[in-house]
């Protein structure tokens, strides 16, 4: 459809703008600030909050790090905020936050550095009034996340005198698998306490996932239908069309399960799958996410698919396998494509299986949930005057979370005429349409809800082994197969398997 039809006022816009909460004054430090993720991500995004008036005035960035970087941090993450965040470097909030960066070298594993790191902090808290709050975020590699943590709670950095907090941001991946996990959670829970602990899942920053609770439970019209009375099936589809970037020995040692479907898609799923929480506090929408993944019931391998890529052509460009890519083991087992089928056990989606897959290298870089619905019990109209009336396409609410954030819904429509034929039609819900395009690149609300105290889009101890006691067994029992790898071709839609996984229920993919 050419126009969707959905607009807002500026006045409601408007009306919007300011309702939002401040934090507290508070240094944000960064360990592990000389990495591409502070400079492309965190900075402009604290930046974005700058611009929109959502940080303390009393606010400072620490970066920390093992290099000597002081005479270049500050400059290199304005260049950063410039070209990275859609930023004009004439703005005059610009300089004034820059002059707020400040960096502290350190070896991770040296106490007088981290003696000397108190002494800094305190320092700060005296030039900027920041009070002693502190948001520390470990954007290091996952085997520096307790010893970095235990040695700040040595030297008295994790617990705050009085009224103010600290609080910790962790990257994933929060463990390889179940025991990993449990490990680590122990680690940093006898440094620190679970609601100073906020996991990172960079996609609960993205809009169209934030949407799906407030899509669901805030329009009557369809809530009634979210259950295994009117859905068929749920698809879950995290597609990327480029490659490992470089990055062979990560990927050797995560693969697709790793990478993405233990976090990211999970997330989403709860999201979907959830029961209405007694309110959108934290504490009460984590126990209705962790019900969904504690409902699911355990996947046997026959309900699975994995793959790896081979060479092949990709936006009309050819490239190579999985197996040619550099530091990558030419006859690697690791798994860049992982598709499984889940059963919920409960009440609203016993029957309803949910497909889920993440991929690198097929034929489009596309995240979304498709909602798939029953098809009407009597077929009173045909698709065109010489079909059959199987034919009849159900309809489908697609919510489009990357690369062009929005929702559709496919419903049939009369094609005019004098005769009563069906044509399947959209209906298209755009963000970038409707709000605009955003620079934002989604830290933005979980750095705030962090400085905030707000867990709600961060995931848990709980939650993290839920999804890990899930997906290990699957782990193990790939790890005893010995696949005819590569399986697909790069710039397709997957292996054969994963088709085969759906076809053997009378379904197939949304490609």
């Amino acid at each position: 459809m050419a126009s969707t039809g959905i607009s807002v006022s500026q006045a409601e816009l408007e009306a919007n703008k300011g309702k939002e909460s401040v934090p507290e004054p508070c240094i944000v430090v960064i360990f592990g600030a000389s990495g591409d993720l502070t400079k492309r991500k965190l900075l402009p995004a604290l930046y974005h909050l700058e611009q929109q008036n959502l940080l303390p005035e009393k606010f400072a960035v620490v970066g920390v790090a093992r290099r000597d970087l002081s005479a270049t941090f500050a400059p290199d993450m304005k260049d950063g905020i410039v070209k990275g965040g859609g930023v004009d470097e004439k703005e005059e909030k610009l300089g004034k936050f820059v002059d707020r960066i400040l960096y502290f070298k350190t070896e991770f594993d040296n106490d007088e550095g981290f003696e000397g790191l108190k002494n800094f902090l305190a320092e700060q808290d005296g030039k900027f009034g920041t009070n002693g709050n502190r948001l520390f975020y470990l954007a290091v590699a996952p085997e520096y996340f307790a010893d970095i943590t235990q040695r700040l709670g040595k030297h008295g950095m994790t617990k705050h005198e009085g009224e103010g907090w600290v609080r910790f941001i962790i990257e994933k991946p929060f463990g390889t698998d179940l025991e990993s996990a449990k490990k680590l959670n122990t680690e940093i829970n006898a440094v620190l306490h679970e609601d100073q602990i906020f996991r990172i899942d960079h996609y609960l920053g993205k809009e169209t996932v934030q949407n799906i609770p407030v899509f669901r439970f805030g329009n009557s019209i369809f809530e009634p239908l979210w259950n295994r009375h009117y859905i068929d099936s749920v698809q879950i589809t995290a597609a990327e069309s480029i490659g490992i970037e470089g990055r062979g020995p990560f990927y050797e040692a995560a693969g697709a399960l790793r990478d993405v479907l233990q976090n990211h898609v999970m997330e989403v799923l709860s999201f979907v799958a959830m029961e209405p929480p007694d309110s959108f506090e934290s504490s009460a929408v984590r126990v209705e996410k962790l019900k969904v993944w504690k409902a699911i019931e355990a996947i046997p391998v026959t309900d699975t698919a994995r793959g790896q890529y081979g060479p092949g052509t990709v936006d009309g460009q050819q490239v190579k396998g999985y197996r040619e890519e550099d530091r990558v083991s030419p006859e690697s087992q690791t798994e860049t494509f992982a598709a499984m089928k889940l059963n919920i056990d409960n009440w609203r989606w016993a029957g309803v299986p949910f497909y889920i897959r993440a991929a690198k290298r097929l034929q489009t870089r596309v995240t979304e949930v498709v909602i798939t619905f029953k098809q009407p019990p009597l077929h009173m109209f045909k698709a065109s005057a010489d079909a059959d009336e199987k034919q009849l396409e159900p309809n489908v609410l697609t919510l489009r979370i990357q690369p062009e954030d929005g929702i559709s819904l496919k419903f049939g429509a009369k094609i005019p005429g004098p005769t009563t034929n069906l044509a399947q039609v959209k209906m298209n819900f755009s963000y970038a349409d409707v709000f605009g395009k955003s620079s934002a690149n989604g830290y933005e609300r979980l750095l705030l809800d962090a400085m905030l105290g707000d867990g709600t889009l961060f995931a848990e101890g709980a939650g993290v082994e839920a999804t890990w006691a899930l997906m290990t067994p699957v782990l193990e029992a790939w790890k005893q197969q010995q696949n005819e790898f590569p399986n697909y071709a790069a710039g397709s839609w997957g292996p054969a398997e994963a088709d085969e996984l759906l076809g053997r229920d009378g379904r197939s993919w949304q490609n």
